[in-house]
């Protein structure tokens, strides 16, 4: 990722096309000693390759990935359920309401 980053941040600077020797040379300045191996694997498969369209291809990927946890299960199973699932909620929204007062207890307020 550092290596990337570098790549990255030389592009944005104006370095069409860096070299290994200009990534090893910024990752210097910030104490950062990178494998040539690495340096030299991304090199070879960024060869060739305009950045700007890999960029675009990656996001267009990624919205296919579902990224919303566990919040999309719980709707069909809370549909299933029926009536249950307001009473979770209940449930839920008195033990929130039991830890807001239980910080009240501490002895303190946040401007004594």
């Amino acid at each position: 990722m550092k290596v990337l980053a570098a790549y990255l941040l030389l592009q944005q600077g104006g370095n069409a096309s860096p070299s290994a020797e200009d990534i090893q040379q910024l990752l210097s300045t910030v104490g950062i000693e990178a494998e040539d191996s690495r340096i030299q694997q991304l090199l070879g498969e960024l060869e060739g390759k305009d950045i700007n369209e890999l960029i675009q291809e990656g996001t267009s990927k990624l919205g296919s990935v579902p990224s919303g946890g566990a919040g999309g299960a719980a709707a069909p199973a809370a549909a299933a359920a029926g009536g249950a699932a307001p009473a979770a909620e209940e449930k839920a929204e008195e033990k929130a309401e039991e830890k807001e007062e239980s910080d009240d207890d501490m002895g303190f307020g946040l401007f004594d």
